[in-house]
């Protein structure tokens, strides 16, 4: 090499320089991909669980449902999009005992699932009934779709027995633009007649 020639040319220097750009570029592309998936993650499994704790939540509901005695019939009414049952519900891991209570689940004109509820008196009560509690479990429903199994094994989209259902199907319809997807909720109620 000549003394002349110890450095780099300008044209070298900007091909460095723009190899470097386009590396930086796409190093830029790919944390940001995996920061959009990453939180699309988090956003998809959050509403898995709020959708694995509402499962877990119905199942309560009717595994609960008050089979009656023989003096008086099972307590539950029940539409294709309505149910209304006396139930007991408890906390899945403490020492509280199940507490009876009157329970209503629809879907109310704002596209959320509600659980409405009060406790049950165990005798007559004296003047007006406690005002229902409301408890949204889910947003952006367009409806529920409710279907109860009889003995024999045929299904009904309405439930007005003296007995319990063998089966109770839980179908979320969500509205159209909403990705979100849950299969069937099938429970059965647990307690038999004293």
């Amino acid at each position: 090499m000549s003394p002349a020639r110890q450095g780099f040319t300008l044209l070298e220097v900007l091909v460095a320089l723009v190899v470097l750009g386009l590396l930086a570029v796409g190093l830029a592309q790919g944390v940001h991909f995996g920061l959009l998936a990453w939180r699309d993650e988090i956003r998809l499994s959050s509403m898995d669980d709020d959708l694995a704790t509402l499962d877990g939540v119905l199942r309560r509901v009717i595994e609960g449902m008050d089979p009656g005695d023989d003096l008086e019939p099972a307590p539950v009414t029940a539409a294709k999009d309505r149910l209304d049952c006396v139930t007991r519900l408890s906390s899945i891991d403490g020492p509280v005992p199940a507490r009876r209570m009157q329970a209503v689940l629809l879907v109310d004109g704002n596209h959320r699932l509600v659980l409405r509820w009060r406790p049950y008196p165990r005798a007559s009560r004296i003047g007006e009934p406690l005002p229902l509690t409301e408890t949204e479990l889910l947003r952006g429903l367009s409806r529920v779709e409710l279907a109860f199994q009889r003995a024999n094994g045929t299904w009904s989209s309405g439930w007005r027995s003296p007995d319990l259902p063998t089966l109770v199907r839980i179908r979320l319809h969500f509205l159209a633009n909403d990705p979100r997807r849950w299969p069937d909720i099938v429970a059965a109620p647990l307690r038999d007649r004293p």
